[in-house]
């Protein structure tokens, strides 16, 4: 076997575009030395790159850094989403970054550049073909978001939750790696389609104690980065004590990103028979123990970082059809798969959409302060509020909000297919307990009128509408996103 390898550059130009965006920032802000430059040079890197990885996405599978049948780097339909979309959540986040960067506390050079890094990493994540490669793209889109969480001057509350969100995730990575390591020691492999044929083809490898003790290392390392219960309790205080836009990041693209790795794993690499049960049982407890400390919540932020819980649960339900046998059909294992990414891309721009309109109403340097502080928010600014009771709306799984609706009958009809009834039951169940904050705090937008809040700024509100433009396109026409999912 030759191993002299031919590397596919057409393949790897998502990654090339986010990385030579990330170069290209720390120059402009260097050589140039103007907060707008910057700005729009790390804009236009992330516009390159949601081009660049939908273009490439239309050629069908790409393969390269292959050795034999063994590849480090599979670039396909769900890569190429993947990749679009953590580039225009980056994009989205730049915008929405406007008021706090105009402010001066936060340098701009090292925000813009930061959020390029993560874009790099959550653009690689996505076509990771082993477990190295998975755990690094996955660091180089945390790590530099410990930094933007303490970034602002001053700050203790963010300097308190960057050393929360650190010493969590390190601890993360650390099971990840301890149970890669120990898979490697069973299988003799690290790349994910062979460490799935090795227990495939050797049934005996699944008695070992040792195979069960790296696969839930790796399934509970990948949870800490989902914010699945109960390896949660990071997401509340870090999201609180983060400037809005960098919580709206860690909300979307962070969350994204474990869950790309998580179903990376558990589709190619980690015997169902063992996962199935685990992400069924984290499932349950995600979006049950998020959604009852979110009804207690008074604190905007907290309150939308607790129902993110909950939407985690959400998201890993259709996995746990696989702890049943009539969930590890083909299709059935197809259908949960693609559900989850599925429910994923909604979910985030709901969400994105719900923090533009926080960014809108609060001050440029304040956090999110109380649902009171947002009482009557919709009287003063129609539009601004009419877009937050509709992502709140999606968020919930109510008409008119279509991708939230959609997302949630996804999910239930994945789990039906693989013959998991009794956690479709537990879905819709949370899904009914979720309406009580979502619709108290759409109320509260349109209550009697509170504090006067200065006018929200015009690239936030841009930012706000486009993101609510978006999740009204795909809520008409989700069997795109499924498509593509599956794929």
């Amino acid at each position: 076997m030759s191993l002299v390898q031919s590397v596919d550059h057409v393949a790897l130009l998502p990654a090339y575009l986010a990385g030579g965006t990330a170069v290209l920032v720390l120059l402009a802000d260097l050589l140039v030395a103007r907060a707008a430059v910057t700005v729009a040079v790390a804009a236009a890197g992330a516009a390159a790159t949601a081009l660049g990885a939908a273009l490439v996405g239309t050629g069908g599978e790409r393969r390269t850094f292959c050795v034999g049948a063994d590849c480090s780097w599979l670039y396909g339909g769900r890569a190429a989403l993947v990749a679009v979309v953590f580039a225009l959540l980056t994009l989205g986040v730049l915008a929405l970054s406007g008021p706090l960067l105009r402010a001066g506390r936060t340098p701009v050079g090292e925000y813009c550049f930061l959020l390029a890094c993560a874009l790099t990493g959550g653009v690689v994540l996505g076509a990771a073909g082993d477990l190295i490669t998975l755990v690094v793209a996955l660091e180089t889109l945390t790590l530099p978001l410990y930094v933007l969480v303490g970034l602002r001057r001053g700050s203790v509350a963010g300097a308190e939750a960057a050393l929360t969100f650190f010493v969590v995730s390190v601890v993360a990575t650390t099971l990840t790696l301890l149970g890669a390591a120990l898979l490697y020691a069973v299988t003799g492999g690290l790349h994910l389609d062979r460490l799935g044929a090795a227990f495939a083809d050797r049934e005996d490898l699944l008695d070992l104690p040792l195979t069960s003790v790296a696969v839930a290392l790796v399934v509970a390392g990948l949870a800490f980065k989902v914010a699945a219960v109960p390896f949660h309790a990071w997401a509340p205080a870090t999201y609180d004590g983060a400037p809005l836009p960098v919580a709206a990041y860690l909300s979307t693209a962070s969350k994204l990103g474990g869950v790309v790795a998580l179903l990376a794993v558990v589709q190619r690499a980690l015997p169902a028979t063992v996962t199935g049960p685990v992400l069924a049982l984290l499932a349950v407890l995600t979006m049950t123990v998020g959604n009852l400390v979110a009804l207690r919540q008074r604190r905007t932020i907290r309150l939308l970082a607790w129902s993110s819980v909950a939407q985690a649960g959400y998201i890993l339900a259709p996995l746990g059809a696989l702890a049943l046998a009539g969930g590890r059909t083909a299709d059935a294992r197809a259908a949960a798969y693609a559900a989850a990414v599925a429910y994923a891309v909604f979910f985030v721009l709901l969400e994105l959409a719900a923090f533009a309109a926080v960014v809108a109403l609060r001050p440029a340097e304040g956090d999110g302060g109380t649902l009171a502080d947002l009482s009557g928010a919709a009287r003063r600014h129609p539009w601004v509020g009419g877009a937050f009771a509709l992502a709140l709306i999606g968020l919930a799984g109510l008409p008119p909000g279509l991708a939230g609706l959609f997302a949630k009958v996804t999910v239930v009809r994945a789990l039906l297919a693989g013959h998991a009834g009794w956690l479709a039951l537990v879905v819709a169940v949370n899904a009914v307990l979720g309406l009580a904050y979502y619709l108290r705090l759409a109320a509260t937008l349109y209550a009697a009128p509170g504090p006067v809040t200065a006018r929200p700024a015009r690239v936030v509100v841009v930012a706000l509408g486009v993101a609510t433009a978006l999740a009204v396109v795909v809520g008409f026409a989700p069997q795109l996103v499924l498509d593509l999912a599956a794929r």
